[in-house]
């Protein structure tokens, strides 16, 4: 193993993944979801930027190629884990959020069976898109947790009669909240969007690398 940048940013990506969980355990609201989010966010840039450099730099390793997707996927699963926490048994997260880790397992699973084959599952276009709006849409989904704290902690109900209110100087936003409503509005359903498109881009490219993986799946008698 070389221990080049490229390669330490991927191990940096993979060490995130539970530090983005154990924010949570060891630091209180808001101050848990700065981190979360700064931590996902870094990570999720680094995914990036370790391609770039290793090609860049002609620093392509075997060891990075092994790590790259593993360290996304923790970090995607993980995350997933820490949003079931915040969210609750919400059905716009927890069902999507199925899909993309049956996908995710399988599509380990099946290149971990196929060995030396695994060569003809690389990574595509659109799995590579696929990662992005994963990442994405978690990191907005992330940041909700930044708004709903400071507006939970108002003295008033935020609901959209006190928005328009302040918003009209009917009634003085003394706390500053509006801003902060709206925000909590706009990443949660800006991030359930985006979350369900990454889900079905997932179970696409699930679909993909099932089609491709066929032919080596069949036995003698199915010919």
């Amino acid at each position: 193993m070389i221990w080049n940048i490229p390669n330490i940013l991927t191990v940096f990506r993979l060490l995130c993944a539970p530090a983005i969980a154990i924010v949570f355990l060891v630091l209180p609201h808001p101050y848990s979801d700065w981190a979360a989010v700064l931590l996902f966010i870094g990570a999720s840039l680094t995914d990036y930027v370790d391609g770039y450099l290793a090609r860049s730099w002609k620093q392509t390793s075997r060891f990075g190629a092994m790590l790259d997707p593993i360290a996304d996927k923790a970090m995607v699963m993980t995350a997933i884990a820490v949003l079931a926490m915040n969210f609750g048994a919400s059905f716009l997260i927890i069902f999507p959020a199925a899909f993309i880790i049956l996908r995710e397992t399988f599509v380990s699973g099946l290149r971990e069976f196929l060995g030396a084959t695994a060569g003809l599952l690389k990574v595509t276009k659109l799995a590579k898109w696929k990662t992005a709006s994963q990442m994405v849409s978690i990191a907005v989904l992330l940041s909700y947790g930044l708004f709903s704290h400071y507006v939970g902690m108002g003295t008033f109900g935020m609901d959209g009669v006190t928005v328009d209110g302040i918003l009209s100087g009917d009634i003085e936003d003394v706390h500053g909240l509006a801003w902060q409503y709206f925000g909590m509005v706009w990443t949660y359903t800006g991030g359930i969007v985006l979350f369900w498109i990454a889900a079905l881009l997932t179970v696409i490219t699930g679909a993909d690398y099932l089609r491709k993986a066929m032919p080596y799946l069949r036995d003698a008698s199915d010919d």
